[in-house]
């Protein structure tokens, strides 16, 4: 698709900063495969840690027709937390899958110090100019877990005007997943075996259950001038089928005066609804200088019928050095408020609720991720670079409603974790 020169160098410095694998934005000759690939070691202070090879590849078949494959690979390992407080005593668990059993020390968190997943996924996407202003996009994509199946397809339209200084998007996305996790699906708010009843049976609803996902997308991309735009999404997300996490439990505290107030006397698994609404909104500005140096920020603003609202916020700064070399910073701020039904524990006075959950990815927490990427860029297309970043997670773990000995504890750790990204792209 032909492009004013301007178009040309506002959509390759938006490329640039939307890909999570950087490659130079180099002239491409037909048949050649432009590849980018990356490495990503992501590792929580005694938790989870995970290592992510990815592949993609891209080919212009035509002037007007781009296709894109991308694999993806996923190995992790470590102590996952599941939602049960920490006890004056040791605890015992029974394992996710009914077979064995775990025990976390006394005035910890519970972890399952078993936990391991992999995952495969590929996409492709076929990109092609329907005429001088239109585009479309299709794609699929295939993942698959141990206990999770996802087949999905997307398709979007984007139309050019104003001299093509303003492109407008439309998009959907469908997504059909299927979760089959080890033993079957527990019976959701019924007890999980604990303590005395460790050797017993778990409740289940059957061996695997369906999800589906329907997102929708219209945005806005509007060149500002010769060196900046500014980018605006509106999307909305709709799912229905199993949305409770079958791993995740909730603690049933005891209420009784003395020794044992605050001691958790029972474990339930959790329950959440079997629908989803979010509707969020995403804006992005980016401006090059003329040393060439690439400004971008952004923020999203999200929405949901579960209760849960949240604001992130995106910049980064890339300083062109000499002879290719750049350098930039980045910092990623994120607050979240928790679900409607999200608890730390209940009490043993509690009536049983509807929906309840005690992961602490569905509560009320703030996160922090800065670093730093240094690469090159080469006008053969062989670029390189390497990414370092903190990222810190963080919650109240010490809340009001907390008794007994629960106001001792600390019930939501700090999660910090360590994150490296090598990236070489090349074209053959």
């Amino acid at each position: 698709m032909s492009k004013a020169n301007k178009m040309k160098k506002i959509s390759g410095l938006l490329s640039v900063a939307s890909c999570s694998l950087l490659g130079g934005m180099n002239a491409q000759a037909a048949d050649d495969w432009k590849v980018d690939t990356a490495l990503l070691f992501y590792s929580e202070t005694d938790r989870v840690t995970a290592v992510e090879p990815v592949v993609s590849l891209k080919n212009d078949l035509s002037d007007s027709e781009v296709l894109s494959v991308k694999i993806t690979l996923d190995a992790l390992t470590g102590a996952s937390a599941t939602g049960a407080v920490p006890s004056t005593t040791a605890q015992t668990f029974t394992r996710p899958s009914g077979n064995g059993k775990f025990t976390t020390p006394a005035n910890e968190t519970p972890l399952d110090d078993t936990f391991r997943d992999s995952r495969g996924q590929v996409s492709a996407n076929w990109d092609k100019a329907m005429d001088s202003d239109n585009r479309r996009n299709l794609g699929v994509n295939v993942s698959k877990e141990y206990d999770f199946t996802s087949i999905g397809a997307n398709a979007s339209w984007t139309r050019e005007l104003n001299q093509k200084n303003t492109a407008l998007t439309g998009g959907i996305s469908l997504e059909f997943d299927s979760i089959s996790p080890i033993g079957g699906i527990p019976l959701a708010l019924s007890s999980q075996p604990y303590k005395t009843t460790i050797n017993s049976a778990i409740t289940r609803d059957g061996a695997d259950d369906t999800r589906q996902v329907v997102d929708l997308l219209i945005g806005m991309t509007q060149i500002i001038d010769r060196s900046s735009l500014f980018q605006v999404n509106l999307s909305l997300s709709m799912a229905s089928g199993y949305m409770t996490d079958p791993f995740k439990i909730v603690s049933i505290v005891d209420t009784t005066p003395g020794i044992t107030l605050g001691e958790p006397t029972s474990q339930i698994y959790e329950k959440r609804p079997d629908s989803r609404s979010k509707t969020s909104v995403f804006g992005k500005y980016k401006k090059s200088f003329a040393n060439d140096d690439i400004l971008t920020a952004s923020l999203r603003l999200m929405t949901d019928d579960w209760g849960v609202t949240s604001d992130t916020i995106d910049v980064s700064y890339r300083w062109q050095l000499d002879k290719g070399y750049y350098l930039q910073p980045h910092v990623r701020l994120y607050h979240q408020s928790a679900a409607d039904f999200c608890r730390y524990f209940l009490l043993d006075t509690d009536a049983t609720p509807t929906h309840v959950t005690a992961d602490y990815r569905m509560g009320d927490l703030d996160t922090t991720t800065f670093g730093v990427k240094f690469g090159h860029s080469s006008q053969f297309g062989n670029d390189w670079s390497i990414r370092i970043e903190q990222y810190v997670q963080s919650g109240d773990s010490s809340p009001a409603e907390a008794i007994g000995q629960l106001t001792n504890q600390n019930l939501f750790p700090d999660v910090e974790a360590i994150i490296v990204q090598g990236s070489y792209s090349f074209i053959f």
